[in-house]
């Protein structure tokens, strides 16, 4: 499974995300730090959940955060997140 499904499926459990877009942006970023070859290094999550419907923005980061601890730290180097209910 690829870091990208992995995310997917991550966020999909944990959110019931009603919009989910999960763009593998690492080919803008090659020669720059953390890329990788083959990708899979930077992620930019687009998410639309009424889960965040009483959060503030920072408590949405930390929750995407929390729920994706094993991706950041095995591969994933940058996650861009543009997260709302």
């Amino acid at each position: 499974m690829t870091y990208s499904e992995r995310i997917t499926q991550k966020l999909t459990k944990a959110f019931a995300p009603s919009h989910l877009e999960v763009i593998d942006e690492s080919e803008k970023h090659r020669g720059h730090g953390g890329y990788r070859e083959g990708g899979e290094t930077h992620f930019k999550v687009v998410m639309k959940s009424d889960t965040f419907a009483d959060m503030s923005r920072v408590a949405r980061q930390r929750a995407v955060y929390k729920v994706l601890a094993a991706e950041i730290e095995e591969r994933v180097h940058a996650l861009a997140l543009d997260i709302s209910a």
